[in-house]
């Protein structure tokens, strides 16, 4: 990810990140087993570089338009304690988690790969696309990951954040004690 001024001057601010889950998350493909149960695929890197965020003070939050009973195990295992599945209407489950954290838009970055993404993404400080993003969604982008989605681009996120908000040095000295 390129650090330009607005959204290096944007992330410095940030108390919470917000991920859509299919294209985000995972790599956007639906997999279904012979039963028709969901299955998903999540980076390992990302998992941790959420962890990471959130034990420096910074909430995740997920906001995903499906219900996978995969995907809350996932967050269940990460510790993500605002998660929003169903969401058709993404605006909803935005202010709603704003209102839960007494937070504002400007402290707000969003991660999404698709359009339906976009009505929270214009309302945040910092949107960011993935790589595999539908073009329209990039171009309304602040920041474009250099990964794809469920390929490390939530962990270029995290790493982003921490960079920007000088804590990522001391975050990585604790990994060396």
């Amino acid at each position: 990810m390129d650090f330009n001024n607005i959204a290096l001057e944007n992330a410095k601010s940030i108390k919470l990140l917000i991920l859509d889950v299919d294209g985000v998350l995972t790599d956007g493909g639906l997999y279904f087993d012979d039963n028709g149960g969901e299955l998903k695929r999540f980076n390992a890197l990302d998992g941790h570089g959420i962890k990471m965020l959130m034990d420096a003070g910074i909430e995740v939050g997920i906001i995903s338009a499906r219900n996978s009973k995969p995907v809350a195990h996932r967050l269940e295992g990460l510790g993500i304690k605002h998660h929003y599945q169903g969401q058709t209407n993404k605006v909803v489950a935005f202010e709603a988690l704003l209102k839960t954290l007494c937070l504002d838009s400007t402290q707000v970055a969003y991660v999404g790969d698709d359009v339906i993404d976009l009505p929270v993404m214009s309302k945040v400080a910092l949107p960011i696309a993935v790589a595999n993003a539908h073009t329209f969604v990039k171009e309304h982008a602040v920041l474009t990951t250099k990964n794809t989605g469920g390929n490390g681009a939530v962990r270029e996120v995290c790493d982003y954040l921490l960079v920007s908000q000088n804590k990522y040095d001391d975050l990585m000295a604790s990994y060396l004690e």
